[in-house]
């Protein structure tokens, strides 16, 4: 089966019956030249054979669907049309044809605010009609519309072809989950997509470093994984690491000075390191070099690694994909008799990404497995560093028996709280508590009793973690109660039903918000309503005779784009100067409280001797940064800028807020506007120039949104970041000190580094964030005076006499459009 095949069925609807049509070896010709008989053997229901047929008559003639034909369905077909593709849909958001009313489209959505009209339940004829079918049938309209326009190589036919090109977005929302292995990661996330058995459960233990991505396969009806290897030169250099890890013993002089609980600490990154060489290799690294390791015959099962390409797996059945995943996912070998089959890949993995097929809750979600913090691999760790970055929303995971105890749940918090907060975009955390419906010795009490302790219980146990919540000071930097809430949740009661009912185990809660996070992907609509503008320059660029109002319109919307972009600038500039003066204020605490700083990091209470001479070895090795086995992550650059990050943290949450309905410097971006709705009013005979160049600028301000959301994760992590470049010199040096005394050099090394460069390093390090601000400040305001410019110039100052004639495409998607936004004339 070709691509066209496979995108024609999932445009119409249809995904489900994609393997049926692979089967049937249907290709584009094919296709095309399908029968009636064939089209009753290929699809069961009449209503989907009938819709079928009409569509493929539309798209040989090379025509596209009207708003008439939709409407003039018969009740029936569209009931029937309906049924199917509730199942096939992507969305959640397109199958919710039940009860009075029909569900409200989220117009304010962050990803979606092309539009600000306030939505309104649909009453029309097309209310029944899914959202998957206005995409497709509009997406066959511009398709149809872009064939059309000339092919004269001329900037205003580029320009229509670019913005046709462009009208296809669509953001994932990242939903992290934390959690130690047994908290119940993956049983929790197989309840919540209905997978019993994706991810492994119960016994078989977790890898601690692959990350996993689960998200819908709306391709085909297969389960499917990506496994995505490390670079070669990364394992090599984890490989000397792990050498140099293990030959780098205590300084003699400081053995006497070790106890035994620090000697058990120090072993557990031993076996941590010795575990990943021993799941590749078995017991063949402790006699080889590492060299010797990176010989291809150790990788003759993974030739994707040594070729630097993906692997993929394609199964019919969850459990089958689970199990061809286990050597690149698990740690656990005990069942394997073998010396090869003992061979276990997670150490070279980098990612692995899992896709379930038609899974409403996944459509535009990804919900992402992730280890506790970070890891000792440089790739692995930037690729965590990102996708906590990324998240909208945080789970954290852990048993609820000691869930407002449990120290790993809140140190996994705190430690990644500024990546997911001033450095990231989530929005949410949730704290949930797994295994609710455990209770000691049920056998004493009445089901009834049981039931009254359990509920009790749960909510003792939610009181105690938001009342653990809020002692968490550092977390509380970047986020508000507001943003915290708790779950305590039973994937096997769900499953079994047995003492409570499904909403009792609040897995249906947590499948609601993921429905939420789909439903703020307004990908119709934002596609609609581009279209619509797009169309309407296609139709305005052609009228004659309006040479005279197209120069006064190009008069007063210059005019007022200079209002607009000087308002725009003013409070950035305001922002700077407050950042200006926070880092400063900073810099000097930062001068005054370097040394002392640095003593708790290079002198830890209640560690001597060789346990902290090799987790310092990590340090320094590691440009700074390294997570013992059974401790805190430690961070030397963060702890070097922390003065720097705590002067601006509150401001900075103000000035580039996470959530949803703020936006950067306090909406000013967002109240820009070139004031189209008065000069249509004043200019009637390039309205629809105007109404393109309306479209255009809110997407303008929504793609500048997505920009500053991503930049100012850059310019907050800059801080740490130019600390880091700063200080990695003397981490060489550090790292280079061997035998008698090497730990006191290395502590003498990192502190006579930073007494001779505290005067200027704290202060580069507030200059590059600033120059990062002033950057951000200029883009924005060249992107709007840019962006607005040309497509001022192309529609109203280019000639466009050649360009075809598409009312009767502008009036369907006009149509659609109306409908979408819930406009009071879309019944016309």
């Amino acid at each position: 089966m070709d691509d066209f095949v496979r995108n024609k069925l999932t445009e119409w609807g249809l995904a489900e019956f994609i393997q049926k049509f692979q089967d049937e070896w249907i290709s584009e010709e094919s296709f095309l030249c399908l029968d009636d008989h064939d089209i009753d053997n290929l699809l069961p229901k009449v209503g989907l054979r009938a819709t079928f047929k009409r569509r493929l008559k539309l798209l040989k003639k090379g025509q596209n669907t009207t708003y008439q034909e939709t409407v003039a369905l018969s009740p029936q077909c569209q009931q029937e049309h309906e049924g199917a593709a509730g199942s096939a849909q992507a969305s959640p958001s397109t199958s919710d044809t039940s009860g009075k009313g029909k569900r409200k489209l989220d117009l304010q959505g962050e990803s979606s605010q092309w539009q600000s009209a306030t939505p309104k339940r649909r009453g029309t004829t097309l209310a029944s009609y899914t959202e998957g079918i206005i995409l497709s049938d509009v997406k066959n309209i511009m398709g149809h519309a872009q064939r059309r326009l000339p092919k004269q190589d001329n900037k205003l036919n580029k320009f229509l072809n670019d913005k046709i090109d462009d009208l296809d977005t669509d953001k994932r929302e990242l939903v992290g989950v934390f959690g130690k292995t047994g908290a119940g990661k993956s049983s929790l996330i197989n309840a919540i997509i209905g997978e019993k058995n994706l991810l492994p459960s119960g016994d078989i233990s977790a890898c601690t470093s692959v990350i996993i991505k689960v998200e819908a396969n709306m391709h085909s009806t297969t389960y499917e994984a990506e496994i995505e290897f490390i670079t070669k030169e990364d394992w090599q250099e984890e490989l000397w690491s792990s050498f140099n890890f293990f030959n780098n013993n205590a300084d003699p002089e400081n053995d006497q000075e070790n106890d035994q609980k620090d000697n058990q600490e120090d072993d557990s990154d031993d076996r941590d390191a010795a575990e990943k060489l021993s799941a590749v290799y078995g017991e063949e690294w402790k006699d080889k070099s590492p060299e010797n390791l990176m010989d291809s015959k150790y990788f003759k099962k993974v030739p994707e690694f040594l070729l630097s390409m993906k692997k993929t797996l394609k199964c019919e059945s969850a459990k089958e994909l689970s199990a061809k995943l286990a050597k690149y996912t698990r740690s656990d070998s005990k069942d394997s008799d073998s010396e090869e089959e003992r061979r276990w890949f997670w150490p070279l993995v980098r990612c692995v990404t899992v896709r379930v097929p038609r899974n409403d809750l996944l459509q535009h979600v990804t919900l992402v497995d992730l280890p506790g913090n970070g890891d000792r691999n440089k790739s692995r760790d930037k690729m965590w560093k990102e996708f906590v970055g990324s998240c909208s929303t945080v789970w954290v995971v852990t048993e609820i028996n000691r869930a407002a105890a449990e120290k790993e749940a809140w140190d996994i918090l705190e430690s990644a709280s500024s990546l997911m907060g001033n450095g990231g975009e989530c929005q949410q955390i949730h704290f949930i508590c797994t295994k609710s419906d455990h209770f000691g010795d049920s056998d004493d009490h009445s089901a009834a009793a049981v039931h009254a302790l359990i509920s009790k219980r749960n909510m003792r146990a939610k009181e105690e973690v938001t009342k653990e919540f809020r002692k968490l000071h550092k977390v509380k930097k970047h986020f508000s109660e507001d943003c915290f809430e708790v779950f305590t949740v039973s994937s096997k009661e769900f499953l079994k039903k047995k003492r409570l009912t499904p909403e009792e185990t609040e897995i249906p809660k947590l499948q609601e918000f993921l429905r939420g996070l789909n439903d703020r992907h307004s990908e119709t609509l934002n596609y609609v309503s581009g279209a619509h503008g797009i169309l309407c320059l296609i139709q305005g660029a052609s009228c004659r005779d309006v040479a005279g109002k197209k120069a006064d319109v190009c008069k007063d919307l210059e005019e007022n784009m200079r209002r607009e972009l000087d308002k725009v600038r003013k409070p950035m500039e305001k922002a700077y100067k407050t950042f200006e003066k926070c880092l400063s204020e900073g810099v000097e605490k930062s001068k005054r409280s370097c040394q002392r700083d640095l003593k708790s990091v290079l002198y830890p209470r209640g560690m001597k001797g060789s346990a902290f001479h090799k987790i310092l070895k990590c340090v320094v090795a590691n440009n700074g940064t390294h997570k013992p086995k059974k401790r805190k992550q430690i961070n030397l650059n963060a702890k070097l800028a922390s003065h720097l990050t705590d002067s601006i943290d509150e401001e900075f949450k103000k000035t580039f807020p996470n959530q949803s309905k703020c936006e950067p410097f306090n909406g000013v971006i967002g109240t820009f506007s070139l004031d189209t709705k008065r000069l249509i009013e004043k200019y009637k005979d390039v309205e629809l120039q105007l109404i393109f160049l309306q479209t255009e600028e809110e997407k303008t301000k929504t793609i500048l949104h997505k920009t500053i959301r991503e930049y100012k994760k850059t310019i907050y992590r800059s801080l740490t970041e130019t600390i880091g470049e700063t200080m990695e010199e003397c981490y060489q040096t550090a790292a280079g000190f061997e035998g008698s005394g090497s730990l006191e050099k290395m502590r003498s090394a990192i502190e006579d580094h930073v007494d001779s460069s505290k005067d200027t390093m704290f202060e580069q390090t507030r200059d590059v964030m600033l120059s990062q601000m002033k950057c951000l400040k200029e883009y924005i305001l060249k992107t709007l005076k840019d962006t607005l410019q040309k497509s001022i110039e192309l529609s109203l100052k280019t000639d466009g006499d050649s360009l075809p004639d598409v009312k009767v495409e502008l009036a369907e998607v006009k149509k659609y459009y109306k409908v979408l936004i819930g406009s009071p004339d879309e019944e016309d």
